[in-house]
C-alpha cells in the first residue's frame, strides 16, 4: 500500500476538481477546546469552533467518527511542550499577537474523507481513513479535522471507527521506537529477546503484539491485574513489577537484545545492564526531557541541553557495549498502511479500556488522569447528539 501511495504521489497527476475549501468553510462546528493551560476545568465545549479550511494542496478534511485520548493530551492540556509546539506552529513568528488558543486536543482520528486538496490523488471524498494528527496541529476532539495526505491511511477494513481510533498514535509511537529508531523489522526479529517496560498501556499493548507478529520472544512488565490481558496479546513472560524488586526479578532471566522503556524515571539507571553486551543490543526510551528542557530553558538553551544529554548518554553506554536511543511519535501514513495490513491479517488488535460519548470528554480525561489504563480511552464523536 505504501508503495502505491508513493507512485501515485510521484506521478504528478492532479484531480480535475479545483482546490477549494469545504462548502461549510467559514461556518462553525462543535468541538472541545481549551483557552488556557491547566487542569480539567479548562476543557470547554463550543459549537462555534471555526470550520477547518484546506490551506495546502496536500491536505484533506476528515469528518471525525471517533477519536481517542493519549497521555500527551493530558500533558498538552497542562501546557507541557508549549514552547516547542508553538515554535513548530509558527517558526517565523509571523502571527504576532496571536496565540494557539482556542486549542483542540486529541491526536487519533478514524473517519471519512470529506474534501481533498488539489495535490491529493491517493484519497477521495467518502474514503474511510485513520490518522494520527501531530501535536502542533488542531486536534481531533471536533466534528472535522484537517490532516496532510501523508499523515492519512485507509482504515483497516476489519475494524469499526471506534476500534480503529484506538491505534494510530500509539501504533506510530511504537513503530517509531521499534522499527525506525530500534531497527527491528519482520526479517530480523525471529528469536530475539525483547523486554517491554510498561506493557499494559496503549503503546505497550501495541508493542507486544507487533513484536510477536515479527516472531520475537517478548518479556512484558506490568502490574498483576493486567497480566491476563498482556498474556492474551502473546507475551511469552509476564513480570509483575509490584511482586518484588523488579530489577532483581529481571536479572534472573537471560539477557535481552532490545528494551523498550515506556516508564522512564529511575528505570534506565539499571535497565541497560539487562542487555547483551557488544552484540548490537539496544535500549530505546520514550520518556525524554526534550520538551521539558525547551519549556524551562527556552528554545535555544533547551535544544542545546537536550543535545548534550542524549550525546553524553549515547557515548557512555556505547563504551559499555550497548546502544542508547530516544524515540518520539512520528506521523506517517505509509507506516499506518503497514499497520493496517497487520490489523487486517489478524496479527494486531486494538485494546480499548473504555469508550465515552462526545459529551463525556471531561470524564474521559479524568479517566485517563487516574492512570493504570488497560489500553485506550476512546471517544465516539459522530454520535455526539
Amino acid at each position: 500500500a505504501a508503495g502505491g501511495r508513493a507512485l501515485r504521489w510521484a506521478s504528478g497527476r492532479t484531480p480535475a476538481r479545483e482546490l477549494r475549501a469545504s462548502p461549510r468553510a467559514g461556518t462553525a462546528m462543535p468541538s472541545w477546546v481549551i483557552d488556557r493551560y491547566g487542569s480539567n476545568e479548562v476543557l470547554r465545549f463550543t459549537r462555534d469552533m471555526m470550520f477547518p479550511i484546506i490551506h495546502f494542496p496536500n491536505e484533506v478534511i476528515i469528518k471525525v467518527h471517533a477519536a481517542s485520548l493519549n497521555p500527551i493530551d493530558l500533558s498538552m492540556r497542562s501546557g507541557y511542550g508549549a514552547t516547542a509546539l508553538n515554535m513548530k506552529r509558527d517558526p517565523l513568528k509571523l502571527k504576532t499577537g496571536e496565540t494557539e488558543f482556542p486549542l483542540t486536543l486529541g491526536r487519533d482520528v478514524s473517519g471519512v474523507v470529506m474534501e481533498c486538496g488539489l495535490g491529493v490523488s491517493y484519497f477521495k471524498p467518502g474514503d474511510e481513513v485513520w490518522a494520527a494528527i501531530p501535536p502542533w496541529k488542531q486536534g481531533t476532539l471536533s466534528e472535522f479535522v484537517v490532516a496532510s495526505g501523508n499523515e492519512v491511511s485507509f482504515k483497516p477494513k476489519c475494524l469499526s471507527h471506534t476500534e480503529a481510533a484506538a491505534l494510530p498514535y500509539v501504533g506510530l509511537t511504537a513503530w517509531s521506537a521499534l522499527n525506525q529508531v530500534g531497527g527491528l523489522n519482520q526479517s530480523n526479529c525471529s528469536g530475539k529477546r525483547i523486554l517491554i517496560l510498561g506493557a499494559s498501556g496503549g503503546v505497550g499493548t501495541f508493542a507486544v503484539q507487533l513484536m510477536k507478529a515479527w516472531d520475537a520472544h517478548v518479556t512484558a512488565v506490568c502490574s498483576h491485574d493486567a497480566s491476563t490481558l498482556v498474556e492474551k496479546l502473546g507475551a511469552d513472560d509476564v513480570i509483575d513489577y509490584k511482586s518484588g524488586n523488579l530489577e532483581k526479578q529481571l536479572k534472573t532471566l537471560p539477557l535481552f537484545d532490545f528494551i523498550l522503556d515506556n516508564v522512564g524515571g529511575s528505570t534506565e539507571k539499571w535497565a541497560l545492564d539487562l542487555l547483551k553486551k557488544w552484540s548490537g543490543a539496544t535500549y530505546v526510551t520514550l520518556v525524554t526531557p526534550f520538551l521539558i528542557n525547551m519549556d524551562k530553558l527556552g528554545v535555544a538553551d533547551g535544544m542545546l541541553q537536550t543535545g548534550v544529554t542524549v550525546g553524553s548518554k549515547t557515548l557512555k553506554h556505547l563504551l559499555k557495549g550497548v546502544h542508547y536511543r530516544w524515540a518520539f511519535f512520528m506521523p506517517s501514513g505509509p507506516c499506518l498502511d503497514e499497520i493496517a495490513e497487520l490489523v487486517d491479517s489478524g496479527k494486531i488488535q486494538p485494546v480499548i479500556d473504555e469508550v465515552f460519548s462526545f459529551s463525556e470528554v471531561p470524564k474521559a480525561f479524568l479517566k485517563l488522569e487516574g492512570g493504570h489504563a488497560r489500553g485506550k480511552t476512546v471517544i465516539n464523536v459522530l454520535s455526539r447528539q
